[in-house]
């Protein structure tokens, strides 16, 4: 199934691209933090295998290996990981971020430090997310997810 970036959420993900790897982080993180209570368990099992598959591989990592590997993921860095990544769906990719996200609130998952502000640059993305309905957010959520990971070189 393909997911169309609809306008709402096209100026959003062309901000997010431009912030760092642990801005993005912190920013998917906070985002989850404000619908995690709407958010439906996914009755697609396949889906919720191949994020849950990606998952298990970093929940056992040591907590500064499980950031790398996010911040790998982010950067789209040449890592095993980050290719694995990479091949998944964007829907098994939006998954595999839920369980990441469930797993630092359970504290298996490394998380955001508390001390941990955004910078000042994001004030003007994070008012404009906070504009969006639920389906919009998850629909920048799953668009701003699925271009992460190492994307196969192209030949020319």
């Amino acid at each position: 199934m393909t997911y169309l970036t609809v306008d709402a959420v096209k100026e959003p993900l062309n901000q997010f691209e431009k912030f760092n790897a642990d801005t993005q982080l912190a920013l998917l993180w906070y985002g989850y933090l404000d619908i995690k209570d709407q958010l439906q368990p996914n009755p697609d099992s396949k889906v919720e295998g191949l994020g849950q598959t990606l998952y298990n591989q970093v929940v056992v990592l040591s907590k500064d290996d499980q950031l790398q590997a996010q911040r790998d993921i982010a950067n789209r860095a040449d890592t095993s990981i980050s290719k694995e990544y990479a091949a998944l769906s964007p829907s098994a990719k939006l998954e595999f971020w839920l369980l990441l996200a469930q797993g630092m609130e359970s504290g298996e998952i490394i998380n955001v430090p508390n001390d941990y502000s955004l910078p000042e640059n994001t004030e003007g993305f994070v008012n404009q997310i906070k504009e969006l309905d639920f389906e919009q957010r998850i629909n920048f959520t799953r668009n701003a997810v699925a271009h992460m990971g190492l994307q196969k070189a192209t030949l020319g």
